[in-house]
């Protein structure tokens, strides 16, 4: 099971009814915070949401929008005494953009590790080894201003267990529950492998995370049939679409037409402009192309469980 929350859905400048555009992810206990603007820590605690145990921040990019933030927050965990490691991913430069914040944060009794992803895929238990062992988070270059990142979560499912075949061979029962995790196991007959006794792999969960993009080809690539799309719209009008992709971003319309192509289940559409009062009045410019959209609101969550 995923469960998300966006902390915030603005762009900008924090509006009183309207944070920065964050979002939460927690997956079997462990958790992701993507991005981190100003006011971020007051965002999650009226939308519920406990940042005091985060493990990784993601960031999307560097503007001060999306990470602002980031200095209070690592000085509350000073404060609530953290001791456990955070990993802190970005874009190519993270140590020079980050300096200053780090600076400003003070000296921290706990580790941050910087790491801009040196491959597209990264086995989330190898940054924290709680997280499942099938939990991937991948990054992808998107089209904005500066260099910036959209996120893919995946969280894989391993096929069927087989209990008859793992009785014939002779695999103890207390090993089973590793197996049908991804895990080898050795037994008095050597090492077996998941595959030896379980089947297909099956469908499992993935969420897509844009960051701030003008349209690129990448975000139909890596959104292909993710269960749940939550994207960047700036921009409501669809008469806007030229000046948006000038400024790195998109309208309604644009993100409709990306999750369209892109076959995804559900489309949630955030990072809005302060001149977009009210989103809803413009959600039928994505309605019209891509039904299943939804405007996102501060506190709004998802629950994503596999499917039978």
């Amino acid at each position: 099971m995923v469960d998300l929350t966006l902390i915030g859905t603005g762009g900008l400048k924090p509006l009183p009814d309207r944070a920065l555009a964050s979002v939460f992810l927690r997956c079997n206990g462990k958790t992701i915070l993507f991005d981190c603007g100003e006011g971020t820590q007051s965002a999650a605690a009226k939308a519920s949401v406990n940042l005091m145990n985060t493990d990784i921040i993601a960031l999307t990019h560097f503007h001060g929008d999306h990470i602002f933030g980031l200095p209070g927050l690592l000085q509350t965990l000073q404060v609530m005494e953290r001791t456990a490691p955070l990993v802190i991913l970005g874009p190519k430069g993270i140590h020079s953009a980050l300096e200053p914040l780090m600076k400003a944060a003070g000296d921290l009794p706990y580790e941050v590790s910087l790491i801009e992803p040196a491959s597209e895929d990264i086995k989330l238990n190898t940054l924290v080894p709680e997280f499942p062992p099938l939990a991937t988070l991948t990054s992808f270059a998107t089209n904005h201003r500066v260099p910036s990142l959209g996120y893919v979560f995946t969280l894989e499912r391993m096929g069927k267990f087989n209990p008859e075949k793992a009785k014939e061979l002779n695999i103890p029962v207390n090993l089973w529950s590793e197996l049908q995790k991804g895990n080898s196991v050795e037994t008095e007959g050597g090492v077996v492998t998941p595959e030896t006794v379980l089947g297909e792999k099956r469908k499992g969960i993935k969420v897509v995370i844009t960051g701030d993009t003008a349209e690129c080809e990448n975000l139909v690539t890596y959104s292909g049939n993710a269960d749940l799309l939550i994207s960047e719209a700036t921009f409501g009008e669809n008469e806007q679409t030229s000046l948006a992709a000038e400024r790195g971003h998109m309208t309604f319309c644009v993100a409709a037409k990306i999750a369209k192509k892109a076959n995804v289940k559900k489309l949630c559409l955030t990072h809005f402009s302060p001149r977009v009062v009210e989103p809803e009045e413009y959600l039928p410019n994505a309605t019209d192309i891509f039904e299943n959209t939804v405007c996102g609101v501060d506190g709004m969550k998802f629950t994503l469980d596999f499917e039978d």
